[in-house]
């Protein structure tokens, strides 16, 4: 089953992205797959932060983990409803999800 995801580029454009939720995918991944510019460059291993997005609009979400909280700690740019898009699977549960790249540094 496929989910709509919605994502906001940094020129402001919303990509409406068709997002597979049995490929065991993460919104970085998402991103690359439609040539997003996303650079994820540790991997999804929430070190780089090269991946943060904004979250729009009140969709459930995993609960933010002790890696994902201190890369932001750390990073540039950081907004109350920041994340790092390889921490947040793609599930059913996504449906609808609103999110905004945020600027790269």
């Amino acid at each position: 089953m496929d989910v709509l995801i919605k994502i906001k580029d940094r020129e402001g454009v919303i990509h409406e992205l068709q997002a597979p939720t049995d490929m065991a995918m993460n919104i970085m991944e998402l991103c690359k797959a439609y040539e997003l510019p996303v650079e994820g460059t540790c991997g999804g291993m929430a070190m780089c932060a090269s991946c943060q997005c904004y979250v729009l609009n009140d969709v459930a979400l995993p609960e933010m983990g002790d890696d994902e909280e201190a890369m932001l700690s750390e990073a540039f740019y950081v907004k109350s409803n920041s994340r790092l898009g390889c921490q947040i699977p793609i599930t059913e549960e996504l449906e609808g999800l609103e999110l905004e790249l945020a600027p790269e540094y």
